[in-house]
């Protein structure tokens, strides 16, 4: 089996980043919604993307935005390849975005239906805890029956949604994701990382890995 790549999200500073992209991270994700705790500048995440390896991606995090002309710029101000949204609402002129790679952050509730994955043209699905009040980074499991169900569909599928250094090697076995995706599971406070916590995570995903 391949090995499960890792996107570590919610990054404010660069010695997070920096340790992150150390233990083998393919991806950091910086919060461009303004309400989140784990929200960074644009400049500021300027600042630290110019700052880690080229081959590390850059995602830049956003949710409830109705204006794809806005996101773009807010992508090009920050050097950021990868643009992840999140809803309830999304941009209608997707054009706006031609260029960036696209991720769609989808709700897993009890109703969640994996066939929607076939009609989305995002290029790979983050599959996050569903919560009417916080959109991501809410530290809530998802189903990961209903997880293993969109592996299934042929899509690229990140693994978010409550997970930890205790949880993510049953989570890994349990769904097989391409990726996981983590945020307050390997902080001390939101938009903090705990270094022990991040190196535990990774030491979980490569158990993991190595149990196949």
């Amino acid at each position: 089996m391949k090995a499960t790549q890792v996107k570590i999200c919610g990054i404010t500073r660069f010695e997070d980043a920096r340790l992150a992209v150390d233990l083998g991270a393919m991806a950091l994700g910086f919060n461009f919604y303004e309400p989140s705790p784990r929200y960074i500048e644009p400049a500021k995440a300027r600042e630290i993307i110019d700052r880690i390896p080229p081959f590390v991606a850059a995602v830049g995090v956003f949710a409830d935005e109705t204006y794809g002309g806005r996101v773009a710029a807010i992508a090009r101000e920050a050097r950021v390849g990868v643009i992840q949204l999140h809803g309830p609402r999304f941009p209608k002129d997707l054009d706006a975005l031609e260029g960036y790679r696209l991720i769609r952050a989808i709700p897993v509730g009890s109703d969640f239906n994996p066939n929607i994955l076939q009609s989305l043209p995002p290029d790979a699905f983050l599959l996050d805890a569903f919560d009417p009040i916080r959109i991501g980074g809410s530290g809530k499991n998802i189903d990961w029956n209903l997880a293993r169900r969109a592996t299934e569909q042929g899509r690229i599928i990140i693994l978010a949604g409550g997970l930890t250094p205790e949880n993510v090697g049953e989570a890994i076995q349990k769904v097989r994701p391409f990726a996981v995706d983590v945020a307050s599971g390997v902080e001390s406070v939101p938009g903090i990382k705990d270094p022990e916590k991040l190196r535990e995570f990774f030491a979980a995903v490569a158990a993991a890995d190595g149990k196949d």
